[in-house]
């Protein structure tokens, strides 16, 4: 087995104030989220102005902690929730959910098209490319913390965790997650979204990838305690939310490709948006 690296999961002590390296993360991953999304501005032609990428990032961070919090309460531990209400605000104890942050930040880009004059897959597959970096460094935080840990295992680079029951080797899913919807998901779409591709497209892709990947990262991470297996002694909560993630992806790639822009009815975004890369190819 591979020594775990036990690092103080508080990063800065300010008197009584402690900063987590969580938390940082969530910094890291809004902030180079705007460094990406200046790029993807600066790659429109002007379609996406600068000047309103503060306001995105913002919004979509708002739907990330919101959404996250709210979708663990209710979908991991609604149980507490029942018991203390209040406790849906006591987010320094932690808990936060991927599914749910999703879901805010959905809401979030449909508040914001509407505020941009931008259709609602406008806003989503502009943001998806962004979104990849922040998931990653958010799972080096729940690595960092000791948290979230896989299944009990004797591969070589198995590892015990502090604060995992026993001291059995486990698997470092926090890492499997890291390298597949941190590297692996960003590398994918930044390079697919570099090049000319149809509405609802992007924002396909970034679903069926992520939900893929998840599914299969939850075969090595332990499921959580108080849930369990949903069925069959295998389905875990994260895989039954990844199903139709999956199934919405599949169904706008396919939305996007059978409305290729190319084709007469094409809307005025997307030929504009064509026109200009083909001047751009020239």
């Amino acid at each position: 087995m591979i020594q775990y690296p036990a690092i103080d999961p508080v990063a800065i002590v300010i008197g009584p104030i402690q900063i987590h390296w969580y938390g940082l993360m969530y910094l890291v991953g809004f902030s180079m989220a705007w460094w990406l999304g200046q790029r993807r501005c600066h790659q429109s032609g002007g379609l996406w102005p600068e000047k309103h990428l503060s306001d995105v990032i913002f919004f979509s961070a708002l739907g990330v902690v919101l959404g996250g919090r709210f979708g663990y309460v209710l979908l991991y531990h609604f149980d507490y929730f029942l018991h203390d209400p209040l406790w849906l605000f006591k987010v320094w104890e932690g808990g936060m959910s991927f599914h749910g942050g999703l879901l805010g930040v959905l809401l979030a880009m449909y508040v914001q098209g509407k505020a941009l004059n931008k259709s609602f897959f406008q806003m989503t597959d502009f943001i998806a490319p962004l979104v990849p970096f922040g998931l990653g460094v958010g799972r080096i935080g729940n690595f960092i913390g000791g948290e979230l840990w896989g299944r009990v295992s004797d591969l070589p680079w198995a590892m015990v965790f502090p604060n995992a029951p026993g001291s059995l080797g486990r698997h470092p899913s926090q890492l499997y997650q890291f390298a597949l919807e941190g590297v692996a998901l960003f590398s994918i779409l930044w390079w697919f979204s570099s090049k000319q591709r149809p509405r609802f497209a992007v924002s396909g892709l970034f679903l069926i990838c992520y939900s893929v990947f998840r599914f299969v990262v939850e075969f090595a991470r332990e499921p959580d305690g108080q849930i369990g297996f949903i069925a069959w002694e295998w389905l875990t909560m994260g895989q039954l939310l990844s199903i139709p993630m999956m199934l919405a992806g599949v169904l706008l790639i396919w939305l996007g490709y059978s409305r290729h822009p190319l084709v007469e009815g094409a809307n005025s975004d997307d030929r504009q948006w064509l026109a200009m890369h083909s001047e751009a190819g020239r």
